[in-house]
């Protein structure tokens, strides 16, 4: 007889439900015609989010390797939904802003993601909708709270607040 699988961790359950809700927006974008991959999607969300964010910030925000985004910039630039733009106090940094066909696909990926995210919470009321909520910000505050300095940037350890982006991290440093 099989072995019984094991009893569902937070971990694997955060796992399963970002995967599931990852296919269930690939799903819809298609089904309303929006062609591009979640992964570039993602992309133009976050520069929607933070004008001017450099490739290196975003790729971290991401959590990718900076060469693979670099790729991504490359196919949203020739399909004109992003435009990089030369740091004028630093000349080898690339700043990524949309362009104002990108808007119109912003707005469509933030329709088809709250129709997704309602479909998953549909058998939530809002008192519920609010503790899950509540309680994975505490879980990611607890887990970001200390993190490596090769992440944060900083000394040994250093405290990261969980409201600063990357990007705004990273101008601040250069300051």
């Amino acid at each position: 007889m099989p072995p019984s699988p094991p009893d569902p961790t937070l971990g694997m359950l955060v796992h399963d439900v970002a995967r599931l809700m990852r296919r269930r927006f690939t799903l819809k974008a298609r089904e309303s015609g929006l062609l591009l991959p979640e992964r570039q999607c993602a992309v133009l969300v976050s520069v929607s989010r933070d004008p001017g964010i450099n490739q290196a910030a975003l790729a971290h925000w991401l959590d990718i390797e900076p060469i693979a985004l670099v790729r991504m910039v490359d196919r949203l630039q020739e399909a004109e939904l992003i435009e990089r733009r030369q740091n004028p106090k630093d000349r080898r940094e690339w700043m990524l802003h949309l362009t104002p066909p990108a808007y119109e696909v912003v707005a469509e990926i933030r329709r088809i993601g709250s129709a997704m995210r309602e479909e998953a919470q549909a058998d939530l009321d809002a008192g519920q909708r609010d503790a899950l909520l509540g309680t994975l910000q505490l879980i990611k505050a607890n887990l970001i709270h200390k993190v490596p300095s090769e992440i944060a940037g900083g000394g040994k350890t250093a405290t990261v607040a969980t409201s600063v982006t990357p990007a705004a991290r990273m101008r601040r440093r250069k300051q």
